[in-house]
């Protein structure tokens, strides 16, 4: 297969095609995700060649998400089973994609069969020889160094051809090719509306492995691998031990919350201004310390939290409900909340019954159609992109049909507007049926009601000290 770049003409038009598909995919990036945060896109420079190193937590939606980033187009190495489609893999190598071909998808290795269109070995040199005319035109070249999408809370070993690509290529332009790690970090993998932060780190220096390189190829490209997966990590909230990331995610669900409104109180902060990956990280690195130094503290407290989890589940009860008593919100904040559910409960009923199909579908299409974790979102973001265009012009027409343009044009106009606010709604209502939940538990069973709460508080508790134990023993380190 060629995949050798085209000429001027050819060019132009593919760009044009790439601007437009950036253009759709920024409109329903920030339809999709409630924020994307982009830090650092200077750190890829506005010509010469690049090399993307990339973690892959989300299949699809992590090159939508680098290419809308940045202002250049990026050619992205795609695994070749994704060429097999005819028309598919016109538009990937019209939007600048690259095949690289896996033992997986080589007939000759047994793989899931490809056509035979010779070996492996032979087509992937196709693939670098591609990166390199792309090196040599000041282009920028993304990959995937992990090899797959996974749903750990880490960067996996990386493989070595992001290495191999960036040495072979330096070595015959010292200092030319900038090496740009990326970390992809999503708050909530497969919610609607979650929160996601694109991170592009400081470039990782080619040439100081060269004179290794160079003496022995496979010596220098495991030093490089390894600088690439170091710089890799340090853009991602990276748990180094899988058993670890579970007791992470519940001390950020439990402990996560109380950090940011300390913060907004000790430094004046707006919750727009706490950065929350940065916390995550903190967060990381405290469980590493214990565990390290004291993995009998983190027993005992991993143990309670399970603990606590299961009298949740026995009395079918939420931690946002038992958290929510011990705030204590006064009668004011209860008066208001409840005038916003009574009016705003109109508005809900219309916005869900009008947006019940373009929000509902996407989920069964996703929950169908995903053969793993990384493939839910995925799924559920590119039926949206053909279910809302779908049914609220098909709604829209209905309207106009039925009572004309007018109405037809104000009613496509509150679409969107009533879907926002029925989501809300719905996520309001989810916290207050919880609360209310605990506020029955609190009647019948006031004994179990006030065990949740004790065993709630002293977890914080707990969690307290181990952060001043921890910013003692670091000396530095903060939240």
């Amino acid at each position: 297969m060629s995949i050798a770049l085209d000429t001027t003409a050819t060019r132009d038009r593919t760009d044009r095609l790439y601007r437009a598909v950036r253009a759709v995919a920024r409109f329903w990036l920030w339809f999709f995700f409630k924020a994307v945060d982009v830090r650092h896109p200077e750190r890829v420079p506005e010509w010469g060649p690049v090399l993307l190193c990339i973690n892959h937590p989300n299949n699809f939606i992590d090159s939508l998400l680098v290419g809308s980033a940045l202002g250049r187009k990026v050619h992205y190495l795609a695994t070749a089973a994704l060429f097999r489609n005819r028309i598919v893999g016109r538009f990937l190598a019209a939007c600048g994609a690259i095949p690289v071909y896996r033992k997986e998808d080589d007939p000759a290795a047994g793989g899931a069969g490809l056509p035979d269109l010779g070996p492996g070995a032979e087509r992937n040199a196709g693939t670098f020889a591609a990166c390199r005319e792309a090196f040599e035109r000041g282009r920028v070249v993304a990959i995937y160094p992990e090899g797959t999408t996974h749903a750990e809370a880490r960067v996996v070993r990386i493989k070595t051809g992001a290495a191999r690509m960036a040495l072979a290529y330096d070595a015959e332009r010292p200092g030319a090719l900038r090496v740009v790690p990326v970390g992809l970090s999503f708050e909530a993998r497969k919610s609607f509306r979650g929160r996601v932060l694109v991170s592009f780190g400081p470039p990782v220096p080619v040439t100081p492995y060269l004179a290794a390189y160079r003496a022995d190829a496979a010596k220098g490209v495991e030093a490089l691998t390894t600088a690439i997966q170091w710089a890799m990590e340090a853009e991602v909230v990276h748990v180094e031990r899988i058993e670890a990331s579970d007791l992470v995610r519940a001390v950020e669900e439990l402990y996560r919350g109380d950090l940011v409104r300390e913060l907004m109180e000790a430094r004046g902060l707006a919750p727009d201004r706490i950065d929350l990956v940065r916390l995550s990280r903190a967060i990381v690195d405290a469980v590493n310390h214990f565990r390290a130094r004291d993995p009998e503290r983190v027993e005992r407290l991993w143990q309670r939290i399970q603990s606590y989890r299961a009298l949740l589940a026995e009395y079918r009860v939420k931690d946002e409900a038992v958290h929510a008593r011990l705030r204590h919100p006064g009668p004011r904040h209860r008066i208001r909340r409840g005038w916003e559910a009574l009016v705003g409960f109109p508005l809900f009923v219309y916005g869900a019954c009008v947006n019940a199909a373009v929000y509902w579908l996407p989920r069964w299409v996703a929950r169908r159609m995903s053969r793993k974790e990384t493939d839910y979102a995925t799924w559920r973001f590119l039926a949206s992109i053909v279910a809302y265009p779908l049914f609220w012009g098909l709604e829209t027409w209905i309207v106009w049909r039925v009572a004309g343009a007018s109405w037809a044009a104000a009613f496509a106009v509150s679409l969107p507007l009533s879907g926002v606010l029925a989501y809300r709604y719905w996520v309001g209502a989810g916290r207050l049926l919880s609360r209310l939940r605990f506020a029955s538990l609190a009647l019948t069973r006031e004994h179990a009601a006030r065990r949740l709460v004790v065993e709630r508080q002293e977890i914080l508790a707990e969690l307290e000290r181990a952060k001043t134990d921890y910013l003692s023993a670091t000396k530095g380190s903060s939240f």
